[in-house]
């Protein structure tokens, strides 16, 4: 399977000089895909701190949020634990000309449940079965379908977590499961060695991608992304914005209401 190395740290003025023209691509990527009305699936899976999240709002803040949504679901339901396992993703699928990026996705059961004890291993085992012949479904139904684990060694994580448990404004992302998880790193290498191993597949492969430093891993993960998409330019349909044709007014508000002024 393909891995993108990254290497090296990169500051924020060189990130957002090299972000800027790939946000132009993704823009031509979704005008692509409306117009072709494909259906774009994107997982993004990895250890805790890796940095799916910024990856995932790298790309969406780009994008039209009613084209591209993220899919980000909380634990299941007790009635969600008695449905067939994927069957609470296929409500998140996307519709012709969307693209839906999954923070992370069902390789939960791969990881975190298999890791944890949250599934029992006649369930896991299942899981790894299925899971390429749902994919294979989906890729056969049309969707195009890219997988990207996040890799991100212990030290960096350590240095992560740390940074959660210091700003008051990142501590919501440490829970009780990430401070169990920090023993079990060996662990949940062994899980995604044999997720990996039942799953990557001609129709659905894996591409991983250093995260060890976050910017050079979303431009990384960006920019493979774009290659993988056809060279196709869909040309933006043209906007008539002709001048008013009177003086622009002032906005009134004749009832009590008034607008906060600012200081």
């Amino acid at each position: 399977m393909a891995k993108a190395k990254t290497t090296g740290a990169m500051n924020r003025q060189d990130y957002e000089s090299a972000v800027e023209p790939m946000e132009l691509e993704l823009n031509r990527v979704a005008r692509w895909v409306q117009r072709q009305g494909r259906r774009v699936v994107i997982i993004f899976e990895g250890r805790d701190t890796a940095g799916k999240g910024g990856v995932i709002n790298a790309i969406a803040s780009a994008l039209n949020p009613r084209q591209a949504h993220i899919v980000a679901l909380p634990k299941p339901s007790e009635d969600e634990r008695t449905q067939w396992y994927f069957q609470r993703y296929i409500a998140h699928l996307p519709s012709a000309g969307q693209i839906a990026l999954l923070d992370r996705s069902w390789y939960n059961r791969a990881g975190v449940e298999k890791v944890m004890g949250y599934c029992t291993d006649a369930e896991y085992k299942r899981f790894l079965k299925q899971a390429p012949v749902f994919e294979k479904l989906l890729v056969d139904d049309g969707i195009v379908l890219l997988k990207y684990w996040l890799t991100v060694d212990q030290a960096q994580q350590e240095i992560r977590f740390r940074e959660r448990l210091d700003d008051p404004l990142k501590r919501w992302k440490l829970s009780p499961i990430d401070l169990k998880a920090r023993e079990k790193y060996r662990e949940y290498g062994k899980a995604r060695d044999a997720m990996l191993e039942a799953t990557h597949t001609r129709h659905a492969p894996w591409t991983l991608v250093d995260f060890n430093d976050q910017r050079r891993g979303r431009l990384t993960l960006i920019r493979h992304l774009l290659d993988k998409v056809p060279e196709i330019e869909v040309p933006e349909q043209p906007i008539d914005f002709a001048p008013l044709e009177h003086a622009p007014l002032t906005e009134r508000f004749d009832g009590p209401l008034k607008p906060i002024r600012s200081v």
